[in-house]
């Protein structure tokens, strides 16, 4: 499964950012003022999670239950997770973190790509769970390459974050009780070789154009679409440019412009 590679490679790429640097995971990010060492234990928490519901619908209410009940009651997900994992923080959470997504990533090879994977949410197929983990690796990612002021070597492999964005486009206007555009919106993209990626073919002129990595900054909120140069043509493509929100949960407000941008300076070792 493609998809399966994709999320490995973007694990090992931000695992390779922040390997033996003890001293970087207490660096704030622009997320929720949470830290780095928050974006890790975050990722390997719902990490462990995918990999019970790969395993059984069963095995994952074991351990979804218990969490949706805590945030039913209004505790912060930064809580429940750091209550689930105890004394695993620092290097050895790193560590444990590398170890479980490469484990994730063979689970995800396989099994079948049609298969219904329970979530929170409505379930999915395998292939969209390892689509959305690489999506939410990525995104967190985003914010630990802004905090360290590092850049992120951007590869093909982004496609799939821009096919989730693509497809997520409707959600983003339902989760806020509007009617989505139709038909649906024409999206044309240059990737970071410079091939071009489009969606939804249409005649005429698309109605999202860009920079692929900028649509995923803006679909996974962590720019907001005033500081990119997307071009968006029609009412319905300005306004979701303006909500636009891949991911699930209820509506979330798009980050402020300037808000959320790469560290000036390289954080120090």
């Amino acid at each position: 499964m493609q998809q399966a590679d994709a999320f490995l490679e973007e694990s090992l790429a931000l695992h390779a950012l922040i390997a033996d640097r003890g001293d970087a995971l207490a660096a704030p990010t622009q997320f929720k003022g949470w830290t780095v060492e928050d974006v890790v234990a975050h990722l390997h928490h719902l990490n462990l999670a995918v990999e019970l519901a790969l395993e059984s619908e069963a095995a994952f209410a074991t351990k979804a239950k218990p969490l949706i009940a805590q945030m039913m009651k209004g505790r912060p997900m930064l809580e429940v997770q750091r209550d689930d994992l105890g004394d695993l923080t620092g290097g050895a959470l790193v560590d444990a973190w590398r170890e479980t997504s490469e484990r994730l990533a063979d689970a995800f090879r396989g099994a079948d790509p049609k298969q219904r994977v329970p979530w929170f949410g409505p379930s999915m197929s395998a292939r969209t769970a390892a689509t959305a983990r690489h999506m939410e690796t990525w995104a967190h990612g985003e914010s630990v390459f802004d905090a360290l002021g590092a850049a992120r070597e951007e590869t093909d492999r982004v496609r799939n974050v821009a096919h989730l964005a693509v497809q997520t486009i409707p959600y983003a206007f339902q989760v806020r009780g509007e009617a989505p555009p139709a038909p649906p919106l024409h999206v044309r993209l240059v990737a970071p070789s410079g091939a071009i990626w489009s969606w939804n073919e249409a005649d005429g002129e698309p109605h999202l154009e860009g920079s692929a990595v900028e649509l995923c900054r803006v679909a996974t909120q962590t720019r907001s679409a005033a500081d990119t140069a997307l071009v968006a043509r029609g009412a319905a493509a300005e306004r979701w440019l303006r909500i636009a929100q891949c991911f699930a949960g209820p509506a979330v407000e798009p980050p402020a412009p300037g808000t959320r941008f790469r560290r000036p300076t390289v954080y120090p070792r």
